[in-house]
């Protein structure tokens, strides 16, 4: 069964409280990802949006104006998400990646916006996948 936004059908912003039980086990990984985003880049500015109750509530993470990654909050897991401009789909391709996420990358969704790439947070070694899709969003091409 596919995962869903946790706050689906929230008419307001959910609150911390409302975030770290849906997250559940999933939480301080939520927090961690929060904490490397500020820490390493400088990735701090927070916006929590829903551009319609039909989807759910989810973070962006802002670098000036500049959406740097998209989170979401599901039942005992998260979703981030990177759209990635042409230069830097090339640029990760062209790179060291394991070829597992070169593949994934290559057969995302390309949207006008750029390609869409999704993981699912479910344990630590998730994490490890965003922080390497991180410089390439990160760069300025």
């Amino acid at each position: 069964m596919e995962s869903k936004n946790a706050f689906i059908g929230k008419a307001t912003q959910p609150t911390e409280e409302e975030i770290a039980t849906a997250l559940g086990p999933t939480a301080a990984l939520w927090d961690e990802l929060l904490a490397w985003f500020a820490a390493e880049h400088g990735v701090e500015t927070q916006v929590w949006k829903s551009y319609s109750a039909k989807y759910g509530w989810s973070l962006q993470l802002k670098l000036k104006k500049r959406t740097i990654v998209h989170m979401a909050p599901y039942g005992d897991s998260f979703l981030v998400a990177y759209i990635l401009g042409d230069k830097a789909v090339k640029a990760a391709l062209d790179s060291d990646l394991p070829k597992s996420l070169a593949k994934t990358i290559a057969e995302a969704p390309r949207y006008p916006e750029g390609t869409g790439i999704r993981v699912t947070v479910k344990n630590a070694r998730d994490l490890a996948v965003i922080r390497r899709l991180a410089p390439f969003k990160l760069a300025q091409y």
